[in-house]
């Protein structure tokens, strides 16, 4: 067992899972179909660029390969060892990473590195590049949208924008904590972007947590009508 984790912790082999991922993502991108144009959408969220894009974890795999070349973003990834994976396969799709997670306890935040994360990405906005973020809580309800979000949003000044990405050939793993989608080759695919979401700098608690339900609502619809576009 130990030789195995010797393994699963070598930096070789997470890169080679890393570049296998992205390679396989983009078969997926290239050999599927796109259902519906999500320029118009993408036109309306580009005028409050710098933004952060929101999205649910688990649904987030392809967002890479439909991001436009002009758009300039970052993406928070854990520091985790399945964080390590996921950054090498972003990176290898061209999106520069910021690692640090959050929850819902400050402690836990802040041993995950969450708070030097938080900093770094309101950093990132400033110097006029977007964040991408999956905003449920780890561990948590697949479709609960965390706190972290929202304070990046309430400390940078800058919107939030949902989105969501569905193929109708997919392996769904619900028994998985974020209910995650395979993305297959093949496909008819779909991208949805939702209207930006400001909140305030001087927002109260209650304020905060009107925005937390609204941007979780927001995400739900954006990734129902992806669902709906390629067919449920």
């Amino acid at each position: 067992m130990s030789l195995l984790k010797k393994i699963g912790q070598s930096k070789t082999v997470l890169g080679l899972i890393g570049k296998s991922i992205a390679s396989y993502l983009r078969l997926v991108h290239y050999t599927s179909r796109m259902v519906n144009d999500y320029n118009e959408s993408y036109d309306r969220a580009s005028e409050h660029f710098p933004a952060i894009v929101a999205l649910w974890h688990g649904q987030h795999f392809m967002i890479p390969l439909v991001r436009r070349k002009d758009h300039k973003a970052n993406a928070l990834v854990s520091r985790s060892a399945d964080g390590e994976v996921n950054a090498i396969a972003a990176q290898s799709l061209g999106v520069e990473v910021v690692r640090g997670s959050g929850g819902r306890a400050r402690s836990k935040t802040i041993k995950k590195g969450g708070v030097a994360a938080l900093k770094t990405l309101v950093s990132t906005l400033k110097n006029n590049r977007s964040v991408v973020m999956t905003v449920n809580v780890p561990k948590g309800g697949a479709r609960e949208c965390g706190p972290g979000v929202i304070m990046l949003a309430k400390m940078s000044g800058r919107p939030i924008v949902p989105a969501a990405y569905a193929s109708s050939r997919r392996k769904d793993f619900i028994n998985a904590w974020d209910k995650a989608s395979l993305n297959l080759p093949f496909s008819r695919a779909s991208f949805v972007i939702g209207d930006p979401i400001f909140v305030d700098e001087d927002a109260s608690e209650e304020h905060l947590e009107a925005k937390r339900q609204e941007v979780e609502a927001a995400l739900n619809a954006v990734t129902e009508e992806a669902y709906r576009n390629v067919g449920g």
